[in-house]
């Protein structure tokens, strides 16, 4: 296998969980038993993975304690503290040298640390190993139906291929393969955002998605958690 390496965003405030998060991290709150980040570790391992970077900010020493090497999964976890969120780009230029091998550009799959999903990651390496052979960077999207608070989606999903504005539109799941070279030329230890690469990177016909149907939820409110603990502990 030659994707192996992995990225969870755990540097956000959570600001819509609180009162919950004001001693805790997002990504260790607890659903079904266990931390959100831990679900996300989990089967991270169970695909292969041997290499997982986990960003930090708030509270972020709980999240290194919590969670340790790693070897507990039979991985490799990295950290890339962040004085201050750095936002998704921003979080991933700053982990480039946790993600690269002596600046060997990678494929990655980078995922939310507040996500919970029961996707198969081990199935994204036939699109890993199209994405190394493109000329230029490109990303593949995982794509879910649109969820209540997000009726409108993000991108338009033809077959395998995203588009700006045809449809039919899906929501961004949170779960992306991206080609390290995109970031290479960013400066390290500023604020961005990742939506902008999306849309150029979909917009240049460099982008490619997938629908996942299975069991998706984007934690973001005290409700949505509680509502996922006991669907997980129901079975």
């Amino acid at each position: 296998m030659s994707l192996k390496k992995a990225m969870i965003f755990a540097a956000g405030r959570g600001e819509r969980m609180r009162p919950l998060t004001d001693t805790r991290p997002k990504p260790l709150l607890e659903a079904g038993g266990k931390p959100l980040v831990v679900w996300q570790i989990e089967r991270l391992a169970r695909a292969g993975f041997e290499t997982i970077v986990i960003n930090h900010a708030w509270l972020g020493e709980q999240i290194e304690a919590a969670l340790g090497d790693g070897s507990r999964w039979n991985v490799e976890l990295r950290y890339s503290p962040e004085h201050e969120a750095l936002e998704t780009a921003g979080g991933i230029v700053q982990a480039l040298p946790l993600l690269e091998n002596e600046g060997s550009s990678e494929v990655f799959v980078a995922v939310s640390g507040d996500v919970y999903a029961e996707f198969d990651y081990a199935s994204l390496q036939r699109c890993a190993e199209t994405l190394k052979r493109l000329p230029e960077p490109g990303m593949h999207l995982v794509m879910v139906p649109n969820p209540p608070f997000h009726p409108d989606g993000d991108f338009g999903l033809t077959r395998d291929v995203l588009s700006l504005d045809a449809g039919p539109r899906f929501t961004f799941g949170n779960i992306g393969l991206y080609d390290t070279r995109m970031f290479r030329d960013l400066p390290r230890g500023t604020r961005r955002a990742l939506r902008p690469y999306y849309r150029e990177t979909i917009g240049r016909g460099l982008a490619t998605g997938e629908l996942y149907e299975g069991l998706w939820e984007n934690v973001g409110t005290p409700a949505q958690l509680e509502q996922l603990d006991r669907r997980l502990r129901a079975g």
